[in-house]
């Protein structure tokens, strides 16, 4: 059967009606539609679609379901298959969704420990949900970490669904693929970071945007306020960037009056600050004496971390953002924050290859959709979404691009929706377009097509990985050039896989390679070890985890880990967990026994630790990874735990996360994530020990992370006082204090 493309009917006087099939009825006979059918439909103006002389071709609706079944089947195995080879993944949050599976009040204010005596410094949205899955499936490494997972799979689906409402099944198709096969994302829908959940929910906002675009229906750009609330209860400022292109977009093309829309998106504003504001609120209307502190805080408000360290302390560098000595580490020569600002910073070698492969894509996308609309009417569908997803990919690459303040290389997850939708929408509209206005489609497409290779080709000559990989893609990008320029040749099912290898087939590859590979810690990164950035992750068995790495910590180091691989390189980080014990020179002190070799200059040995103060067993994967806990260690803590509100208390939210995790009893960081967190004084832990509600202090084996003034810290003064009071015993090679017996 062969249909009449929507641009050749006459455009209909009525306004759009309000029942759902009437409506989808309505825009696939207005400008709605224009233009927008897949690859294999209606081509506009009745030109010849394949080169075969007809002037439309039949849907496949089977075909279709069929294949989007196949995406999200492979995306799930992608992201599902193997999971529990990293382990916790971060331990930091894996111990608190077991914190927040046993107790209600830890649910709520997010917790690193049942008992409720510091919170993890960002807000809990994204532990929510993990803490449902442990307390369904036990404290175990797959319910900690399926749930992101499964979020993936919910992001692809939901990002197909926008794209095609407009652009059609293909160009769906080829964003959900985009999107999946991006080796940041393959790294982080398998780990607990919160950046799962955060991109989730504002692709659900993205798809939510294209729905109340359509017929300026209040309910969805509600809807939308109420998700992009949500992403900011996962991760604060960064869940906002994608708000302005959200709200461009509606107040341009939603079919209204200017005074609707913009009551409409003053509607969705108040549904946010509500779906936001409420955690907000009542944290900081609670009474602080009868919750746990906020962690990375130094007032222990949350307002501080929502407009200070987890808001323009990232944009500017201030509020312990990027010195030396403060939350993050440095922003001159490395560390939490790179020096390497500009423009150029997401082709650089931190980030190039976690998500970059397409960006040249995007840009070029762009610019030809911008093109492509300049002339259709104000309510244009397909000129909405570009302003949806090119507001989404400028706006958030602007700001990853000149932040001072701590970025870390996995924070790029959150351009990939952005950048697949572009891609999707672009490469259909223009193949759509390639016989009209001289062949200009027809160049911008082969134009783009070049520009993947050739950026793809450098991508992959960062890394001694799979070398053929270059030439496959140069090879099928000539081809896709090739055929797309002859007319005799543009033929869908000839462009179409050459095109596909072309674009995916090099990050699928990088995604693949980071999905079988394990990952720990608190800075993981996607795809093999490029030269320069952060390297790659730890090595699976018998494999190589990072490689050369330069851009890390100042210092030197390299590290040897068991079964994990190697890891060598000039200011990276140690190697895998459980490698081969070392020495720790840093700033201060001596720390004996740490895993991963030798480090100079790395991180401070722990500001004048007092003799004697030994790390726990066991060796660090990189800030934030698991620290081996020897049985003995366990068994003690566990004993008469019941009788003690804290089993222990040490000094960083990482050595508590790794006790925890180990015991399943709460453990006290007194010092937060760095040990430098102001959680409470020395007189109030010395009440605390009084009254017979800590058992042990556990020392602590990486010191005081990224500070140079520990000694002015409380967790300091109260190690200096628990020296000096409390008899010093090794329980399985880690100092131990029993504060239920003084010296």
């Amino acid at each position: 059967m062969t249909t009449t493309h929507p641009s050749a009917q006459p455009v209909p006087s009525q306004p759009p009606p309000s029942s759902g099939a009437a409506r989808d009825e309505w825009r696939s006979t207005t400008h709605h539609s224009t233009g927008n059918a897949p690859l294999d439909g209606p081509h506009p103006r009745g030109t010849d679609p394949d080169g075969t002389g007809a002037t439309a071709q039949r849907t496949h609706p089977t075909r279709d379901r069929a294949l989007f079944g196949g995406l999200l089947v492979g995306t799930a195995l992608l992201y599902l298959v193997n999971l529990s080879v990293s382990g916790w993944a971060n331990q930091f949050y894996a111990a608190a969704a077991q914190a927040g599976s046993k107790s209600w009040k830890a649910f709520l204010f997010g917790s690193l420990d049942q008992s409720n005596f510091i919170t993890v410094d960002k807000p809990p949205a994204s532990l929510w949900v993990m803490d449902l899955s442990v307390k369904l499936f036990g404290t175990n490494s797959w319910a900690v970490l399926a749930p992101q997972a499964l979020e993936g799979v919910a992001a692809v689906a939901l990002l197909y669904a926008a794209v095609k409402r407009v652009s059609g099944p293909t160009a769906g198709l080829l964003a959900g693929a985009a999107l999946a096969t991006t080796p940041v994302a393959a790294l982080m829908f398998r780990f607990d970071n919160p950046d799962a959940l955060l991109v989730l929910l504002m692709t659900a906002a993205g798809y939510a945007t294209v729905r109340a675009i359509e017929a300026a229906r209040l309910r969805w750009i509600v809807l939308v306020g109420a998700l992009i609330g949500l992403a900011f209860l996962t991760k604060m400022l960064q869940g906002l960037l994608v708000v302005p292109g959200f709200a461009v977009a509606y107040l341009v093309a939603a079919p209204t009056t200017i005074r609707a829309r913009m009551l409409h998106l003053l509607a969705g504003l108040v549904a946010l600050v509500v779906s936001a504001g409420w955690w907000v609120a009542l944290v900081e209307l609670w009474p602080a004496g009868s919750r746990p502190y906020i962690g990375g805080s130094t007032n222990n408000s949350i307002l501080e971390l929502v407009f200070g360290y987890n808001g323009v302390g990232r944009l500017t560098g201030s509020d312990n953002n990027g010195a030396v000595g403060g939350r993050g580490g440095a922003t001159t020569g490395g560390g939490f924050s790179s020096g390497e600002t500009g423009l150029t910073r997401l082709f650089g070698t931190e980030m190039g290859a976690q998500v970059s492969w397409l960006i040249p894509a995007a840009l070029i996308a762009i610019v030809a959709l911008a093109w492509a609309t300049w002339r259709r009417p104000r309510t244009d569908a397909l000129r909405a979404s570009l302003i949806v997803w090119g507001g989404w990919l400028l706006v958030t690459g602007i700001v990853l691009s000149f932040a001072s303040g701590i970025i870390h290389a996995y924070y790029t997850v959150a351009l990939a929706p952005g950048i697949a939708a572009l891609v999707g929408m672009g490469v259909l509209e223009l193949w759509r377009r390639r016989g009209e206005d001289n062949g200009v489609a027809r160049w911008t497409l082969a134009a783009l097509i070049a520009a993947t290779a050739w950026w793809t080709y450098v991508l992959l000559g960062r890394a001694s990985w799979h070398p053929e990989l270059r030439w496959i893609v140069l090879l099928a990008g000539a081809g896709a050039v090739v055929t797309v320029l002859v007319r005799q040749l543009a033929r869908a099912w000839l462009v179409a896989p050459l095109v596909a290898l072309t674009l995916l087939v090099a990050p699928t590859a990088y995604a693949v390679q980071t999905a079988s590979t394990a990952h720990t810690g608190a800075l993981p990164t996607a795809g093999p070890a490029s030269t320069g950035g952060f390297g790659g992750g730890r090595g699976g068995p018998g494999g190589t985890g990072g490689g050369a790495a330069r851009g890390g910590f100042p210092g030197r180091q390299n590290g040897t880990g068991t079964g994990g691989g190697t890891r060598t390189g000039t200011g990276g980080f140690p190697g895998a967990p459980g490698g081969t014990t070392g020495t720790n020179r840093g700033t201060n002190g001596t720390n004996g026994g740490t895993t991963g070799g030798s480090t100079t200059g790395g991180f401070p040995g722990g500001g004048n630790r007092p003799t004697g103060f030994g790390r726990m067993g066991g060796g660090m994967g990189g800030l934030g990874g698991a620290s081996t806990v020897s049985s003995a260690l366990t068994t003690a803590l566990k004993a008469d735990a019941s009788r003690y509100t804290w089993a222990a208390a040490t000094t960083s939210d990482n050595e508590a996360a790794s006790l925890e995790l180990a015991t399943g009893e709460s453990v006290m960081s007194l010092g937060g994530y760095n040990g430098t967190d102001n959680a409470i004084t020395l007189a109030q832990f010395q009440k605390l020990v009084a009254a017979g509600k800590v058992h042990y202090y556990v020392a602590d084996g990486q010191g005081f992370i990224g500070s140079t003034s520990a000694s002015g810290s409380t967790a300091y003064a109260i190690q200096q006082w628990v020296a000096k009071t409390f008899t010093a015993r090794t329980v399985g090679g880690t100092t131990v204090y029993d504060l239920t017996t003084s010296s």
